[in-house]
């Protein structure tokens, strides 16, 4: 039998013409994200006919009852990932955004203060520290149009980080389409991209860039 792991959802989000689905394991308390390593063994991505609860896409707050393995292909730098098993994905409840707020913490913004981090940084950390997902409580926000329905958000947490990222949560991003102001008090899921150069003429490794996933106001 398929072991079956309930996830808080967190994060919906655009990856190339597939998503990433991540969040928080009810059990553990720790970040969990599902990978159909074996259809996508470059980076992953959950394809839509696997995905869909309900002939729906999950949505932020869902509580996924996952098939999952106890463990994935980390792609050289993740320790979050648990590879999807065959079985239907199942939506067995919603969770109150105020009680994550305990899932936050205050430490830095995935390990540094910068857009990005090396991979090469991840892989000098203990399997277990290398840390690409996180909530952030975020007493700031705004969103900024980057041109062609791209948008950037930008948010300040209550111990005075910044981080300035580019929007890849698809319902959020449509709401802003539609004209939509974001509330200020918010949690933000901030992930890691698969390394890439943001520039031809980027020099050094490729990093991986910081991402706003999910947004939930509260």
């Amino acid at each position: 039998m398929p072991s079956m792991k309930k996830i808080i959802c967190l994060a919906n989000s655009w990856k190339l013409d597939e998503r990433c689905i991540a969040g928080i394991d009810l059990n553990t308390g720790k970040w969990v994200r599902p990978v159909c390593d074996d259809r996508y063994p470059e980076d992953g991505r959950v394809p839509k006919y696997i995905r869909l609860v309900e002939s729906r896409e999950p949505k932020l707050l869902d509580i996924l009852e996952i098939p999952l393995a106890n463990t994935g292909k980390d792609f050289g730098f993740e320790c979050e990932n648990l590879s999807v098993l065959d079985g239907d994905w199942k939506c067995v409840g919603r969770i109150q955004p105020t009680n994550l707020l305990r899932y936050c913490g205050n430490t830095q913004i995935l390990h540094n203060s910068r857009k990005y981090v090396n991979p090469s940084y991840l892989q000098s950390l203990p399997f277990e520290q290398r840390r690409t997902l996180q909530l952030v409580h975020a007493v700031s926000f705004s969103a900024q149009n980057s041109g062609n329905n791209k948008w950037r958000g930008t948010l300040k947490t209550l111990n005075g980080q910044y981080l300035d990222a580019t929007i890849t949560d698809p319902v959020f991003v449509e709401k802003l389409n539609a004209g939509y102001q974001p509330k200020n008090n918010c949690l933000v899921t901030v992930s890691l991209s698969m390394p890439y150069q943001s520039r031809p003429d980027w020099e050094g490794e490729k990093p991986c860039w910081k991402l706003i996933a999910g947004v939930i106001e509260l």
